[in-house]
């Protein structure tokens, strides 16, 4: 099964067209992609009641109050 699921993945790869002119940096456009639908995630998506950018602007605010404090 894995040998399989091998081949088919390089089949799917080989599809990707480029592949002379530009090489494994043909793959770059989805890589772009897949960091913007990330990004996009972790602002516009609530799990819980906070975004991820929700708590990484209360942990830095927490940070520097301590720092202060010390």
């Amino acid at each position: 099964p894995a040998m399989l699921v091998s081949r088919r993945v390089k089949r799917l790869l080989q599809l990707v067209p480029g592949k002379k002119r530009f090489g494994a940096y043909r793959f770059l456009p989805f890589f772009f992609l897949l960091g913007g639908a990330m990004e996009w995630f972790m602002i516009n998506v609530r799990i819980g009641k906070e975004t991820f950018y929700d708590v990484y602007r209360r942990k830095r605010s927490e940070r520097q109050y301590k720092a202060r404090m010390e």
